[in-house]
């Protein structure tokens, strides 16, 4: 049983009767005497995608379905699945796209690191690794001069994720992104 204290993102509980990952937590806590924190949580459904929101107060509690984890590798895509291969049984299995849109953009081919979630037989999500490492196929040319500035430029990647760079990369270059804000964290190899 958790708390919703210890509520934390990408954790997956149980709403409702079904298994949906957390992304998003917002805590208020009212003024008055005797008000309850509440916590409000942005959820997605892992088996209809759809997003549940559902609010904890104090005192509730939520349970953690019971899945399993497996290492697998993301093969390739093609225009309406992604291909994966479980590491244990080198099973292959696929997962519609626009099912799991929000991870795609993070999916080179071979990429390891990844677990999948499975719940009775079947796969529900995927876990993405912390960072990946993806090469930048469109952006303005870097500028000269500008690598002490802050300011950022949109660069399209392999994946055609858009995330915000630094001025002074340029096309071509990898670059390494946290999964979980989506965004450019250095140069790979930096």
């Amino acid at each position: 049983m958790l708390n919703p204290g210890d509520f934390k993102r990408g954790q997956i509980i149980d709403i409702d009767g079904h298994p949906c990952m957390i992304e998003k937590i917002t805590m208020q806590t009212p003024s008055s005497r005797g008000g309850n924190t509440i916590w409000k949580v942005r959820a997605r459904n892992l088996r209809t995608k759809q997003k549940v929101d559902k609010p904890f107060r104090s005192g509730d509690t939520a349970i953690e379905p019971d899945f399993e984890k497996r290492h697998v590798q993301f093969l390739y895509r093609d225009t309406t699945d992604l291909h994966f291969m479980d590491m244990d049984s080198y099973d292959q299995f696929a997962l519609p796209i626009d099912g799991f849109s929000e991870e795609a953009g993070y999916l080179v081919d071979n990429l390891d690191g990844i677990r999948s979630l499975v719940l009775e037989e079947e796969v529900i999500g995927i876990e993405l690794p912390l960072t990946v490492e993806i090469s930048i196929t469109e952006c303005d040319p870097a500028v000269k001069g500008n690598s002490a500035t802050a300011r950022q430029k949109n660069a399209t990647l392999e994946t055609g994720l858009v995330i915000q760079v630094p001025e002074h990369i340029s096309n071509g270059e990898i670059v390494r992104v946290d999964t979980t804000t989506g965004k450019f964290i250095r140069r790979a190899g930096d």
